[in-house]
């Protein structure tokens, strides 16, 4: 049992070394990433939970906004932003997605919303349909009874007096 102890003890502080090294890494490659002038945002490698809340942590105190993205486990990885760089609901929402994110495509989504909301409110403007049958009754039935069906009946009609006229 003593020996299992020492094992267990040094495999913890071997662990505790590679977090404590992995965390001067990230910490140099933010410094980097901070320096880069043409870099808005950057993109990691997918890395383990501890790996990424440490990543976290570091942009954090660094004064980086920074997000994980992935569906499991092995996938996820975290893109770090530059404040004045921080992204919009739907640059995020495009990386949830998996997509790229393409500030063209979205302007033109944008401006397609707009148009349809513009629409919408005219459409309000209007006020509700007139009241009546959407399609005249007669084109209906025209296919059984013609077109001049009716008018023929109502010249032929005689007047009737055990109806009263």
């Amino acid at each position: 049992l003593p020996e299992q102890a020492a094992r267990m003890k040094k495999l913890q502080e071997q662990d505790k070394r590679q977090k404590v090294e992995f965390r001067k890494r990230m910490e140099q490659e933010v410094s980097q990433f901070i320096q880069a002038t043409g870099e808005p945002r950057r993109r990691f490698q997918p890395m383990n939970k501890i790996e990424r809340s440490i990543l976290h942590d570091v942009a954090e105190v660094a004064g980086l906004t920074s997000f994980s993205f992935g569906d499991d486990e092995d996938s996820r990885y975290v893109m770090v932003f530059k404040k004045e760089f921080a992204p919009s609901d739907e640059e995020l929402e495009a990386y949830r997605r998996g997509e790229e994110w393409d500030p063209a495509r979205a302007e033109e989504r944008r401006r397609l919303r707009e148009l349809a909301a513009q629409e919408e409110e005219a459409e309000l403007e209007r006020g509700p349909a007139p009241p009546g049958p959407p399609n005249d009754y007669k084109d209906k039935y025209r296919h059984l009874i013609g077109s001049d069906a009716a008018k023929a009946a109502a010249r032929t009609m005689e007047a009737n007096k055990a109806y009263g006229c």
